[in-house]
């Protein structure tokens, strides 16, 4: 089974930039996308053979989640419990007969840390989500995660300590919830691989000279690691600041 996730940074930019080209070249079951920037209506996407779930933002040109998948779910939700009203379109969950998907785009804390006590809420009820549904069966938590988690997921560890996405509290929630009985699907495969980054700043020639970060993640359930075939991170895809990434998971 193979599933991909990618931020897109504004789906209707990113169809004009290949989007669909890799998207029909690397064929996933299920493709989960980020921060698609749109509202209903405003794109017409046409995927043969896939089913299309949305989470749109209330703020029109924010945030957004969207799943395409080959395979039928048994249950489709939004946010983290039926009647949530979750106005920034930052969850999808997606129920399969042997797992959960959860697509999501993590609140970033900004800049001056102004949100970053929102973030930290939103960590720990994400975190006793997915260790709620994962006591019914496995699961996949993939997305924007806006979190370098260890040193090595950065180009520049030192000078960004304590800038936003590098903070002690984002790497701890990361760390809480791997304690928790789930695992890095990148790390668990390269647990020592450097230069392995997922989005890189706009500012000229970061990219080029590969100064990234790696904030884009599949997260699995502890007890399906062993079902991990192959990860990558697709960083030659243009189309977003972000690259897209792929888990190849060995399921019936």
């Amino acid at each position: 089974m193979k599933l991909v996730s990618w931020n897109v940074n504004g789906l209707r930019a990113c169809v004009k930039k290949g989007f669909l080209e890799y998207f029909h070249e690397v064929d996933a079951d299920l493709f989960c996308v980020q921060e698609t920037k749109l509202q209903e209506g405003q794109i017409n996407l046409d995927l043969p053979g896939y089913k299309q779930y949305w989470n749109y933002a209330e703020k029109k040109g924010y945030s957004g989640t969207a799943i395409f998948t080959k395979l039928e779910p048994l249950s489709v939700s939004y946010g983290f419990t039926p009647d949530d009203f979750e106005a920034e379109g930052r969850i999808i969950t997606l129920e399969f007969d042997q797992f959960y998907l959860v697509n999501v785009y993590t609140p970033n804390s900004q800049r001056d840390l102004a949100r970053l006590n929102f973030r930290l809420q939103w960590e720990d009820q994400l975190k006793q989500y997915l260790i709620e549904l994962d006591h019914k069966k496995p699961v996949v938590y993939c997305g924007d995660l806006n979190v370098a988690h260890k040193e090595i997921d950065l180009k520049n560890a030192k000078s960004n300590i304590g800038n936003s996405g590098f903070t002690e509290e984002e790497r701890g929630k990361m760390t809480d919830l791997l304690n928790s009985g789930f695992v890095d699907s990148f790390r668990h495969v390269y647990p020592d691989k450097t230069d392995c980054y997922t989005w890189w700043s706009y500012m000229n020639k970061v990219r080029e000279r590969n100064i990234g970060w790696r904030i884009d993640y599949f997260i699995v359930s502890e007890r399906i690691k062993n079902n991990i075939y192959h990860v990558d991170i697709h960083s030659h895809i243009m189309g977003s600041d972000h690259c897209p990434i792929l888990l190849e998971l060995l399921m019936k």
